[in-house]
């Protein structure tokens, strides 16, 4: 499975952008999705994740909610973070990650739970 993340950039706290992440290399409907983040100096940290129908379980990490939305198009194989109402705080690495399921798992909210992963997208959030 081949990952490609995009969408980051400069953006102003309190704006908006929209991370996507392209899939190939397995039927997409296969795969748990989900997105992670590592700001400077920090580890990398579980943001949400969304099951291969997209109907069914997803997590945002409290610092998120209410802000992210994580969907997904499978039938072009692409999840997305959608960002609203961005903060200083924000800023880092995004990274999209995949693993082979059919149901959520709460491991999924583990970073080693998951076997592949994109090159990471950075979004900067000024003050």
């Amino acid at each position: 499975v081949q990952l490609q993340a995009s969408g980051g950039g400069l953006v102003q706290a309190g704006g908006s952008l929209r991370l996507s992440c392209a899939a190939s290399g397995q039927t997409f409907s296969t795969l748990v999705m989900g997105w992670f983040r590592q700001a400077p100096g920090k580890p990398r940290e579980f943001v949400a994740a969304i099951t291969g129908s997209g109907l069914y379980t997803y997590y945002y990490s409290d610092s998120v909610k209410g802000r992210f939305t994580i969907s997904r198009d499978n039938s072009k194989a692409v999840v997305y973070l959608q960002m609203n109402s961005l903060k200083p705080e924000d800023t880092a690495v995004f990274y999209c990650a995949a693993v082979p399921g059919s149901r959520w798992r709460a491991r999924y909210l583990a970073e080693s739970q998951y076997d592949y992963w994109g090159q990471g997208t950075l979004v900067t959030v000024s003050s």
